[in-house]
């Protein structure tokens, strides 16, 4: 018989269920993700830190975990709730459990509980705080520490890489800023031969630029774009001279840094079948997100950019371009993992976009 765990909501809502996973029992805003597969590299994002993730699919775990699909080397979640965790996974390519891999990188987890109810609440009343127990005559004080509980404003410097590295591939030099990077970035620019330099949040815009880079990305990571003002001035700083293209935070950041807002949305973008249209083609596109936070469309009437994509089901903007210089930025998640792979092309465009300018500064030199 499996012990009895309880989630707790700062609103005093419980939830009793099993234990799964760790016996660090931790806090974190509570969100909700509908993918129906990818837990893996789900729950490997560095964009969830200190999140605790809601699987709306009921089964979680069913083929295992492998240690060719992690999107971080260490996954940094405050917790994950789940319908039916499974215990005995089929997959030729499965190497641990589901639950291995909570205990293993100190993730506590509940399942046996209604994900159904608790979408909803948060789809109601927005993303809450919440937190797990093991014992029942802990929750009055338990609410009341959930109440006082501050949430972390320093996610970025927690994910980002410490030191630069590269990732070699044999063409274009790419210069990947680390807010909070998927590995799936690096592996798409190296599939289309990029050697990747990957670089700390923090990174000035005159080193970057002392790299000679072909290209800058900006990558994805959690949090509030706000809390990261060393990118702001880097974006300024790098702009019109070297082609970049933003990834999520990436993207937040991009347009921060030409005079645009962000906004804390309800309960935030967390899944695998979001639809999203490019206002240029007319073309629908399914994509995976991962934010909590969004631009602000009527900030960006005042800027030089121009809203490239549009979220079809609350109309948030989605892409972003700068109307003169070689910078572009998407809020979802080309690089796919999990999720459909409708927006890999962006890659090409970045590629192709890096080749343009390349060329046209050998013509003024020349």
């Amino acid at each position: 018989m499996l012990e009895k765990r309880y989630l707790v909501f700062e609103d005093g809502s419980i939830y009793e269920g099993r234990k799964l996973g760790s016996d660090n029992l931790t806090k974190g805003e509570i969100v909700f993700n509908t993918a129906m597969t990818g837990y893996q590299e789900t729950i490997s994002d560095p964009s969830y830190t200190g999140q605790i993730i809601t699987f709306t699919y009921p089964l979680i775990g069913n083929y295992g975990i492998n240690r060719d699909d992690f999107e971080s080397l260490v996954p940094t979640l405050s917790g994950v709730v789940v319908k039916e965790a499974s215990t005995h996974p089929s997959n030729f390519r499965q190497q641990k459990t589901f639950n291995d891999v909570l205990v293993q990188y100190d993730i506590p987890g509940i399942s046996g509980v209604d994900t159904r109810s608790i979408t909803r609440k948060i789809r109601e009343h927005g993303v809450l705080k919440a937190g797990f127990t093991d014992h029942a005559e802990d929750i009055p004080a338990f609410i009341e520490e959930l109440k006082q509980f501050e949430l972390s404003r320093d996610e970025v410097p927690m994910v980002s890489t410490k030191t630069p590295y590269v990732s070699t591939g044999s063409d274009l030099s790419v210069v990947l800023v680390d807010f909070g990077k998927k590995q799936n970035i690096v592996r798409e620019l190296n599939a289309r031969g990029c050697n990747v330099t990957v670089v700390p949040y923090n990174t000035p815009a005159e080193i970057i630029l002392g790299m000679s880079p072909d290209g800058v990305m900006l990558s994805n990571g959690p949090g509030d774009p706000e809390d990261v003002p060393e990118a702001v001035e880097m974006i300024q700083g790098i702009l019109g001279k070297i082609p970049f293209f933003g990834i999520c935070l990436g993207h937040q950041l991009f347009a921060l840094s030409q005079g645009a807002e962000a906004f804390k949305m309800k309960f935030g973008h967390r899944g695998a079948n979001h639809p999203v249209k490019d206002l240029a083609t007319g073309k629908i596109a399914l994509t995976s997100q991962n934010h909590g936070y969004a631009i602000d469309e009527a900030s960006v009437a005042n800027t030089d950019l121009e809203v490239t994509h549009i979220a079809l089901n609350d109309g948030t903007v989605e892409g972003l371009k700068h109307k003169t210089l070689p910078a572009f930025s998407v809020q979802y998640h080309p690089e796919a993992c999990p999720g459909p792979t409708d927006s890999n092309y962006l890659f090409d465009q970045f590629i192709d976009m890096m080749k343009e300018f390349k060329a046209k500064e050998r013509t003024v030199n020349a």
